[in-house]
């Protein structure tokens, strides 16, 4: 799904989303405003935000970058994957993200990464690679203590520094601790840029793709 951060679109997606300010947890996020930075010198560039889809973080985008938003909920096709498919959900994401290579300027991973297996987690970031523009940026959150059973989240922008967690899903789904160097070698062909390490047991990647790179 394809928003226009300029149109009038966003402001219809903000109202329902504005409630979603009144509860949740609020952490520090030191790598958003690296990621904006990374992408203020574009001319209308395009982001992908892998979801769940929130108003307020879409009308945050658009007043700063005057960006093309791409949506695509893939914690929604997670959800229901795991309540009933007969194919690995490796094998679902092979096909599920069809947009043209070198596309995208920027991506919003949030912490979708600590919900999948391996093999899984291979195909996506293989395929955000080939998405992304040479110095092109994605943004990504990993856990550093993994939890059994973990409902997926919606991050809220508050400002470039602070987002509000809030649960997204009434499922819960095992999360993974990964690796640092699991995480590096899983964006094979990008390079990190920024890698942050909070209180809250959170590390945050921001990963560049080299110029002149496709």
């Amino acid at each position: 799904m394809l928003w226009d951060s300029r149109n009038k679109a966003r402001n219809e997606a903000a109202a329902p989303a504005a409630a979603l300010a009144d509860a949740g947890q609020i952490f520090p996020t030191k790598a958003l405003r690296k990621f904006l930075t990374s992408l203020t010198s574009r001319e209308s560039p395009v982001l992908m935000d892998l979801g769940p889809v929130v108003g307020s973080n879409v009308t945050f985008f658009g007043e700063r970058l005057g960006c093309k938003i791409i949506l695509e909920d893939l914690f929604a096709d997670l959800d229901r994957h795991s309540r009933a498919s007969e194919i690995a959900f490796a094998e679902f994401l092979k096909g599920r993200l069809t947009h043209e290579p070198g596309s995208v300027d920027g991506i919003l991973c949030w912490n979708f990464f600590d919900f999948l297996e391996p093999p899984a987690a291979q195909v996506l970031a293989a395929a955000l690679t080939k998405l992304l523009r040479p110095e092109g940026a994605v943004l990504g959150f990993f856990t550093t203590v993994g939890a059994t059973d973990t409902r997926f989240s919606k991050y809220v922008i508050l400002d470039e520094d602070s987002l509000k967690q809030r649960p997204y899903s009434s499922g819960g789904k095992r999360q993974m601790a990964l690796q640092n160097r699991d995480i590096i070698r899983m964006f094979d062909g990008l390079k990190v840029s920024e890698s942050f390490l909070l209180k809250t047991n959170i590390r945050e990647f921001l990963f560049r793709k080299p110029a002149g790179t496709l």
